[in-house]
């Protein structure tokens, strides 16, 4: 019991639990989208399962820690590239990210509705459940990586994990309401999603584009709507910028 009382447990266990929670913001909005075409007497359920599920992945890449590592062994080479197990499932990942978020763009704008062959219930569930399982392997495959990169202790790095999970369970739902009532947030997080997908397959290659600049620029434009939603609750009328010319 002696880590109880050793601060840099602790502080690698703040650490690594706010980090795990940035690196699942784009997991939970992607849960959320794919929650949100769902009927709504099942959305907190599959949202909820969707988390869970992820905070199971995680766990169970942090208990096979070894094979977690050999991922990054070259398999193979293409053109003298080398190409490993992660490299694998990030460019595939990848691939799967653009397409749904287009594919919900698409629909977005289109406005089709689903109510036709689209399945129902249960069908529905396991559908949306199979695809949350793809993301959340994706996304929890460089947190774990980073995550053992940065502590040593096992269950540290556990207890962080579930923390993380916690905080999203309790943010998801208020977040899912946030971008239903928005359509534009809900059309730029896919955007975002578009461009997390572009580098995950430019980080297959090798090609490391720096998550801080990705960040930034979604920080940035969700201030900026953050600022258009505001004003547009604050005015009934669309708002007109001035053209006045200073002097005339």
């Amino acid at each position: 019991m002696d880590w109880l009382t050793n601060p840099e447990i602790w502080v690698a266990f703040f650490t690594l639990t706010a980090l795990e929670i940035v690196l699942g913001i784009d997991n939970i909005i992607m849960i959320s989208i794919l929650v949100g075409r769902m009927p709504k007497e099942m959305q907190a359920r599959t949202r909820l399962f969707g988390l869970a599920l992820a905070m199971v992945t995680r766990i169970l890449l942090l208990l096979s820690i070894s094979w977690v590592m050999g991922l990054t062994v070259d398999l193979f080479h293409v053109f003298g590239q080398g190409i490993s197990g992660r490299d694998l499932i990030l460019f595939f990942g990848g691939l799967f990210l653009l397409w749904k978020s287009s594919t919900e763009i698409y629909h977005g704008l289109e406005g089709e509705d689903e109510t036709g062959d689209a399945p129902k219930g249960g069908g529905q569930f396991i559908g949306t459940i199979i695809q949350i399982a793809i993301i959340d392997i994706v996304f929890s495959l460089d947190s774990v990586i980073t995550a053992v990169g940065m502590v040593s202790h096992v269950p540290v790095m556990i207890a962080a994990i579930i923390a993380a999970v916690l905080v999203m369970m309790a943010a998801s739902g208020t977040i899912s309401e946030f971008i239903d009532r928005h359509p534009s947030l809900k059309l730029l997080a896919l955007s975002f999603l578009i461009v997390v997908g572009t580098v995950l397959i430019a980080d297959s290659f090798e090609v490391h584009v720096p998550k801080g600049y990705v960040y930034f620029a979604m920080a940035f434009s969700l201030a900026v709507e953050a600022l258009n939603i505001r004003m547009r609750s604050a005015r009934a009328e669309p708002v007109h910028l001035r053209k006045d010319i200073p002097g005339q």
